[in-house]
């Protein structure tokens, strides 16, 4: 028997992108609802008890409520919104996070997706931390730059639409200037630090996209650690990982541009670290796409997780 999935909020730029990834399979089925009755709280609640696997793709309130709609106990959840991201009793939704966490993810009843922000970063900072390389009270930074779609539908409409009362036709720009992202509390936690990391977003003129930086003073760390140590203990980590790739050094030595286009489809992560070994210096930098292993990617390999099912099934290829 094939397992019964609802998208509530299958009209967002993620609900599309997993709909699209979903409904040309044959292991899943899809529950819908008619456009016209999205907001019909009857019809949602029904299909949010009727399926094996509910996929939310809402604003944080509605998701939110969304689940207190629930009263199936079978009914399992994966949520792609902020809301339950550092909440107790949700599974963190990032199977390469260690090497238990992909036995959680296929056991749990509630998952959180990882925000693309979130995971790029965590990925990065996580295993320097558990493996003692980076304190947990180290100040850290983080730089990054997003395709615009990353923003949902406000800010597509920024870029695209020109009777849009926002739209710009800025090349670039830096926001988050308040350093209260929405994705800060994620990191934190789940990257295991003491203190916020200061984190800063930007967007650029291109749909979709993502790279991740987070420079490194290793003069400055305990033990002085060098880059090959560095680049060991990520590859370490995720050895073996399907849709994680630890560039090696010598190939990242011979990157002299990184364009966040570059993995554009795919669900892979791919993490580099660049080095002056000279003057003990490294910048992390994670490449991804913001809709792929930042968003619905991620989600449907959570769910295949889940469901006992392949766990490239609508990611390969």
């Amino acid at each position: 028997m094939t397992a019964t999935v609802f998208i509530d909020g299958e009209q967002g730029t993620t609900g599309l992108q997993i709909h699209a990834r979903l409904s040309a399979r044959k292991d899943v089925s899809m529950l819908s609802l008619p456009y016209e009755d999205r907001r019909n709280v009857d019809k949602r609640r029904e299909m949010l008890n009727r399926a094996d696997i509910v996929i939310l793709c809402l604003p944080d309130d509605a998701a939110i409520e969304a689940v207190s709609m629930i009263e199936n106990p079978d009914v399992r959840v994966i949520d792609a919104s902020t809301a339950h991201r550092t909440a107790e009793g949700w599974v963190f939704g990032f199977p390469e996070y260690d090497a238990a966490q992909r036995a959680r993810v296929a056991e749990a009843k509630r998952v959180s997706n990882p925000g693309c922000y979130a995971v790029a970063s965590i990925s990065m900072i996580h295993p320097l931390v558990s493996a003692g390389l980076l304190l947990a009270d180290w100040p850290v930074t983080i730089n990054a730059i997003s395709g615009y779609s990353g923003g949902g539908k406000s800010m597509i409409a920024e870029f695209e639409d020109e009777k849009s009362a926002s739209y710009t036709e800025a090349p670039f720009f830096v926001y988050g200037l308040t350093l209260k992202h929405k994705h800060v509390p994620e990191i934190q936690r789940h990257g295991g630090l003491t203190h916020r990391p200061i984190f800063v977003p930007s967007v650029g003129r291109f749909a979709q996209g993502m790279i991740v930086q987070i420079p490194l003073q290793l003069w400055a760390l305990p033990g002085t650690p060098s880059p090959t140590t560095i680049h060991q203990a990520l590859a370490d980590h995720y050895a073996g990982c399907r849709f994680v790739t630890v560039v090696a050094p010598d190939t990242a030595a011979g990157i002299s541009r990184l364009e966040p286009e570059a993995v554009n489809g795919t669900n892979e992560l791919r993490l580099h670290v660049f080095a002056n070994e000279a003057d003990g210096q490294i910048v992390l930098a994670a490449l991804l796409d913001n809709l792929g292993k930042g968003a619905s990617g991620s989600t449907v390999q959570n769910m295949n997780i889940m469901l006992g099912l392949d766990e490239g099934a609508g990611l390969d290829g």
